[in-house]
């Protein structure tokens, strides 16, 4: 009976297992809000992928430059670049939105935390140097994915270099078997989602909606406007194809569930997984993969850049467009820097305050409300991270199979 169940749910699509458990989850949320048993399911969910991301990383690249086959080609140039310069349109797309149209924001208490915050750039790029050789141990256990890269890539090239074949072999062993775990959690996703949606159906509602809607509509569209308008012209102009397939597939296969994890560290193996299917070099998407969710900060430039400027617009404070996009773009190299901080891109809003002459308890008002929409905001955010690292990794790929001469997947001709 039991074997019976497990192939019929298998026998199901993902996405539409997902899609069941979004409903489901829904009226759950609505009928039965005091089970806190349910929302467990999403809490181990996102625990499970966040715990094994890390080793995943740190694996997969290894074993790749390991092997002797992986060289930092065009390929990783042009990924970082479509990286970085998505980034900065985000910034300038929400720069213009929250000129379009101006927020005010409701500030009464000061929010309080306990993280630390940075105060400046300078000690964001400190940090960020720091954490990039850090104890490699010490990486893995606290998903500092900058440490994770560039460990990776130095113990890769020694094993490489000095390592007999045995060892070789052994860690590809270890790289096939940590995969086959990530893909038995992706498999048990719906379930963790279910749990996700009961939570934040039960905790939220949709009351965050009445006092918050038109800064959460106006985060939600500019966040749509740069997946659906600004990534396919970036891949448009990379590929010289229709971007539109590639995109959907990247939204359906990364972006629903980064959606409902609202961690890209915890995606991680999802995207590995979407890479796959699109029959991308492993060698390649993982080391591109954990770099974008380290830099490919586009849905943070938007909630930064939104933030700031609508708490300026509140107190009254005149911005400049110069100096909005100054701002922003030292808040987007800030956001990469300070990726791993609990809270990711609203805690970056007082450095960005800062800038203005706002004082830290009025910007941590601001990261207060930012985390009573967090359940929309922060959501949408890492659904548009974490699908623009596939989409943008593929991009990187296919335009060299073009330039060879070689075809690409059926669908996305």
């Amino acid at each position: 009976m039991f074997k019976k169940l497990v192939s019929k749910y298998n026998g199901i699509k993902l996405n539409y297992r997902i899609a069941i458990a979004i409903a489901i989850g829904t009226l759950l949320g609505i009928l039965l809000p005091g089970q806190k048993w349910i929302g467990e399911l999403g809490v181990l969910f996102v625990g499970a992928m966040k715990g094994i991301a890390p080793i995943l990383v740190f694996i997969l690249i290894v074993n790749s430059l390991a092997m002797g086959k992986t060289t930092l080609d065009r390929r990783f140039g042009k990924v970082f670049a479509i990286y970085l310069v998505s980034t900065i349109l985000a910034s300038l797309i929400a720069i213009s939105a929250s000129f379009l149209f101006p927020q005010n924001l409701q500030l009464a208490h000061e929010a309080t935390t306990s993280a630390i915050l940075p105060k400046g750039i300078g000690e964001i790029l400190n940090n960020l140097l720091v954490r990039a050789v850090s104890n490699p141990f010490e990486a893995i256990t606290q998903a500092n994915y900058i440490g994770i890269l560039v460990w990776s890539v130095i113990f890769g090239i020694a094993i490489r270099n000095h390592a007999n074949e045995s060892t070789k072999n052994l860690l590809n062993d270890c790289a096939i078997a940590v995969t086959a775990i990530v893909r038995w959690f992706i498999n048990l996703a719906p379930f963790g989602i279910l749990g996700l949606i009961h939570s934040a159906t039960a905790t939220n509602g949709i009351g965050i909606f009445k006092t918050y809607g038109v800064l959460i509509g106006l985060l939600a569209g500019t966040m749509f406007f740069v997946t659906f308008v600004v990534a396919p012209l970036i891949v448009s102009f990379a590929l010289k194809r229709d971007p539109y397939p590639l995109l959907i597939y990247c939204l359906k296969e990364s972006g629903i569930t980064a959606l409902f994890t609202r961690s890209s560290a915890a995606n991680i193996p999802v995207n590995m997984e979407a890479c796959s299917k699109l029959k991308l070099d492993r060698e390649f998407y993982s080391v591109s993969i954990p770099l974008g969710a380290t830099i490919n900060m586009n849905g943070a430039a938007i909630t930064i850049a939104i933030m700031t400027l609508a708490t300026a617009h509140t107190l009254g404070i005149s911005v400049d467009f110069p100096t909005a996009l100054t701002l922003c773009v030292v808040s987007t190299i800030g956001a990469c820097g300070a990726s791993g901080i609990a809270g990711g891109s609203l805690f970056l809003i007082p450095l960005a305050c800062s800038f203005l002459g706002i004082s830290n308890d009025i910007a941590m008002q601001v990261v207060g409300v930012g985390f009573i929409i967090g359940v929309v905001q922060d959501s949408l955010e890492t659904a548009l991270n974490s699908s623009t690292d596939v989409l943008y990794t593929a991009a990187a790929e296919y335009n060299g199979w073009i330039a060879e001469g070689k075809p690409l997947p059926r669908r996305f001709r």
